[in-house]
């Protein structure tokens, strides 16, 4: 069965035109890809699937579940001292799945902007809002959101609190990262994976996201692709495959 066809930018197509959060990413990461993606294409060449790290994300979402059927903070929260609940909305599994995910259209770019969350936490005491985000790695060190690379993670975060404002819902600044390290040290395997699990809270600052949605769309409405980014070896090996 043939594969449904990409939806390509179109400047003279009045209908809204859907971008998804890593299509912003990949906006702020290099515009060229961008362009090449979302108005000719063609698109940078996909990487692997983390499986393990979806099957941990999976795992979270069934555990925190389980506390917000019984109206119960989870003792990760308790043990953080964050005075909260996973939140309950009917729309909660539309919220998480890649395909649907939060949708909100920007009226002023004409995009319709959606992404998938993790989870939503409701303070217990202010009744607001914070996304809460899964993250799992395998390092010696203890993880954090530090590295300079890191940068894609706040914006993530940020991007979600946006979202989520333009459905209504009062979203708190604050958020967190559920962060899960492979324990490393063990001496055996015994089919298991062990994880240590630290909650890091960030406050976000979503202002970013109303004016790069105007320049993504500015770029969009172009008749070129911006010059190639010489730091970037995705728009390079375009370039090489495609040149235009």
């Amino acid at each position: 069965m043939a594969g449904r066809k990409k939806r390509l930018f179109d400047p003279a197509d009045p209908a809204p035109f859907p971008l998804s959060r890593s299509k912003v990413d990949l906006f702020l990461s290099c515009p060229r890809c961008f362009y090449l993606d979302r108005r000719l294409g063609i698109a940078r060449p996909p990487g692997f699937p983390f499986n393990l790290n979806s099957a941990v994300d999976t795992l979270l979402k069934n555990e925190f579940d389980q506390y917000r059927q019984q109206g119960e903070p989870h003792p990760l929260m308790v043990e953080n001292g964050v005075d909260a609940i996973p939140f309950t909305h009917v729309d909660l599994n539309t919220w998480r799945n890649n395909f649907k995910g939060v949708r909100v259209l920007h009226e002023p770019s004409g995009f319709e902007i959606f992404g998938a969350i993790d989870d939503l936490w409701q303070d217990k005491v202010s009744g607001q809002l914070m996304v809460v985000d899964y993250k799992a790695t395998s390092k010696n060190s203890e993880v954090s959101i530090d590295a300079p690379w890191q940068i894609s993670y706040k914006r993530q975060m940020e991007f979600y609190q946006w979202l989520l404002r333009g459905r209504g819902l009062d979203i708190s600044d604050r958020g967190y990262f559920v962060y899960c390290n492979g324990d490393r040290s063990l001496p055996r395997f015994d089919a298991q994976l062990h994880f240590k699990i630290k909650l890091i809270p960030y406050d976000g600052d979503a202002r970013w996201v109303e004016d790069t949605l105007t320049e993504a769309r500015q770029l969009l409405v172009a008749s070129d692709p911006p010059a190639p980014n010489e730091a970037c070896e995705f728009c390079n090996y375009a370039r090489q495959a495609h040149p235009i």
